[in-house]
């Protein structure tokens, strides 16, 4: 479709598991205009506050800087240091909007 409507655009594709990331390796030439894989959910919650950052960290290495690389998933203030340490490029948390509370305003005007 880029091509064809002759779009250059940089391309982000999600990913959750280390198949889709062997997946999206694989056919990396199909799309010139692929920048960064997101590795969704690729953490583990673990006890007394633990992460496992190990799949993670398999994705990092598979992709090897071909491309960049942005975490989501289970990033917060106490979890960002250990996410950053696996080498990804970005990290994303929706924390900062799945927390916050509605507030319905509405202005009205009589004229």
């Amino acid at each position: 479709y880029l091509t064809e409507q002759n779009l250059d655009i940089p391309v982000e594709i999600e990913t959750r598991t280390l198949e889709e990331v062997e997946e999206v390796l694989e056919s990396a030439d199909m799309c010139p205009q692929l920048e960064r894989i997101m590795l969704d959910n690729m953490t583990k919650k673990e006890s007394a506050g633990k992460l496992d950052v190990t799949m993670l960290e398999k994705a990092v290495r598979m992709i090897d800087g071909k491309f960049e690389t942005e975490a989501s998933g289970n990033v917060t203030v106490d979890t960002v240091a250990t996410i950053a340490s696996t080498g990804v490029t970005y990290i994303s948390s929706g924390a900062l909007t799945h927390s916050v509370v509605a507030l319905d305003i509405s202005l009205n005007i009589e004229l």
